[in-house]
């Protein structure tokens, strides 16, 4: 494996940092690379706050990182833009959202992947839809048109090496050749014991909790008891209520 394909394959998720210091010239190396990725349009629908406040970055939204990138999908830039020039623009519906949404991903793993090459770890989270929106919006000064927070990536150093890292899939029911192609009986059946299998650290929790709780497979722990834990009705109905606020979901054609 050539020098970039190590750094990809060293990605881990840090939930525990020390208090190390990002350097300043790290962390301009970092947004410069992030802003390479591709976009849309050669717009760039989507805006960086950079979190160096200590204080923020000790709740529990950041956990403790040492730097934290909040990706947000924003059109106001261009919007402003426009509108400095006399030209209308609609800035929102679900089409820019899904759109700003790829953009913004791709500069925030591009952010990701160029702090491991400087031996930098990071965490991207979404705990900011965990918290009060609202709030976050107030936090972060963040304009109430076209604008969503959509990913955090929290960076810093590991306050200890972890021993195991998370395994993925990486053949069915991942890749298809050729075409898309639905998964056998067997080859379910085969997922299910993967998952189960502690040594390929597939989940969220070992098996000695979910076997402890009961169940049969990780997978019934995960589909009866994880939404419960990651997202219920009422959070749901924050989000339809931001977004169409904000002004991603509307019925306005581009």
């Amino acid at each position: 494996m050539n020098e970039t394909i190590k750094t990809i394959h060293r990605l881990r998720s840090i939930h525990k940092f020390s208090n190390k210091e990002i350097s300043n010239s790290d962390l301009k190396i970092i947004l410069e690379a992030a802003v390479c990725a591709a976009n849309a349009s050669a717009r760039q629908s989507y805006s960086i706050i950079v979190v160096e406040d200590r204080t923020i970055l000790e709740t529990s939204h950041f956990y403790g990182a040492n730097k934290a990138l909040v990706f947000c999908v924003d059109y106001n830039r261009i919007a402003d833009i426009a509108k400095y020039l006399n030209h209308p623009i609609e800035s929102g519906n679900i089409i820019r959202f899904i759109t700003g949404s790829t953009d913004t991903i791709l500069a925030a793993q591009t952010a990701a992947i160029a702090a491991q090459s400087l031996n930098i770890d990071s965490l991207f989270t979404n705990s900011l839809h965990r918290a009060n929106i609202t709030e976050i919006y107030k936090l972060l000064n963040l304009p109430d048109k076209y604008c969503f927070p959509l990913i955090t990536l929290c960076l810093g150093y590991s306050e200890t090496e972890p021993t195991r890292k998370k395994g993925r899939l990486r053949n069915s029911g991942i890749i298809h050749h050729g075409k898309y192609q639905k998964l056998t009986t067997e080859e379910l059946k085969k997922l299910v014991n993967d998952y189960d299998n502690e040594e390929k650290q597939l989940g969220l929790i070992s098996s000695e909790k979910w076997s402890e709780m009961g169940f049969k497979h990780y997978l019934d722990w995960f589909y009866t008891k994880w939404p419960t834990l990651a997202m219920n009705k009422s959070k749901v109905e924050e989000f339809h209520k931001i977004l169409r606020k904000v002004g991603f979901l509307t019925s306005i054609p581009i």
